[in-house]
């Protein structure tokens, strides 16, 4: 069975794809920008919009609808994702945090930055200690099959 289509569902319904054309993905996100020495830089932006609509059927004075609606939309800029030799950081343009929580917020990503550049170097380490081992057990294990053989010589 299907539905018969209202006025205000057809104002409802065009006011929402206008407002789908207006935000996407690529509003909150934007195109990437390569420099010449290799950085790419990512805008972000963040984006808050909001609508209003209401309508009826006039019965009393003569028939129809009637309707109205209103919505608003705020893309704001606040920063840029950098992208360089492997790693990504966020570069605000907004002013810094207020309050305590907001400035841990912000200091995730560089955190989990330093964390993985510490376990990237502990790892390079034991591998480094671990080749120093075995070349060390090899030689250990070298010398010993060689102070055998002149021991029966």
């Amino acid at each position: 069975m299907e539905q018969m289509q209202t006025p205000m569902a057809e104002f409802l319904q065009a006011s929402m794809s206008k407002l789908k054309e207006m935000v996407d993905v690529n509003t909150v996100v934007g195109e990437p920008i390569t420099t010449p020495d290799g950085v790419t830089l990512v805008p972000v932006s963040r984006v808050s919009f909001g609508f209003g609509h209401g309508g009826g059927d006039l019965v009393k004075q003569r028939s129809g609808f009637a309707g109205g609606g209103g919505a608003g939309i705020r893309i704001e800029p606040i920063g840029f994702l950098i992208v360089k030799e492997g790693s990504v950081r966020m570069l605000n343009i907004l002013p810094p945090a207020s309050t305590t929580l907001d400035r841990v917020i912000d200091l995730v990503p560089t955190i989990l930055d330093k964390a993985e550049q510490f376990l990237d170097k502990r790892a390079e380490g034991q591998r480094a200690k671990s080749a120093e081992d075995s070349a060390a057990e090899a030689a250990a294990v070298a010398a010993e099959a060689a102070e055998e053989q002149l021991d029966k010589a």
